[in-house]
């Protein structure tokens, strides 16, 4: 059984930090590319932040400079640094995990944590 659990979530002020964590289990994690994104009500889930099996990054553009993912995968664990966070980076963040190969793909999400940035 795939489990992707993430972690890490909360309430901060304009200004602070937050790390969120998403452990993995049930899969190879270190052939999966892992991601980040996240949902207001109302509004598309979005991409945050993905990093490859090799270890290429990408960002949206709304948190380019601010945001950092990485991967342990002796830990099987992705992690989102968030740093100088604004009030329009409150949503529920996802996790997710991607595996393609041929016409095969696996696609597993988390069950996602809030992250609120108000004073």
């Amino acid at each position: 059984q795939v489990q992707l659990v993430e972690s890490g979530g909360g309430l901060v002020q304009p200004g602070g930090s937050l790390r969120l964590s998403c452990a993995a289990s049930g899969i190879i994690f270190s052939i999966y590319a892992m991601g980040w994104y996240r949902q207001d009500p109302g509004k598309q889930r979005e991409l945050v932040a993905s990093i490859t099996s090799g270890g290429s990054r990408n960002y949206a553009d709304s948190v380019k400079g601010r945001f950092t993912i990485s991967r342990d995968n002796a830990k099987n664990t992705v992690y989102l640094q968030m740093n100088s966070l604004k009030p329009e980076d409150t949503a529920v963040y996802y996790c997710n995990a991607v595996y393609e190969l041929g016409v095969r793909k696996s696609n597993y999400w988390g069950q996602g944590t809030q992250v609120t940035v108000s004073s």
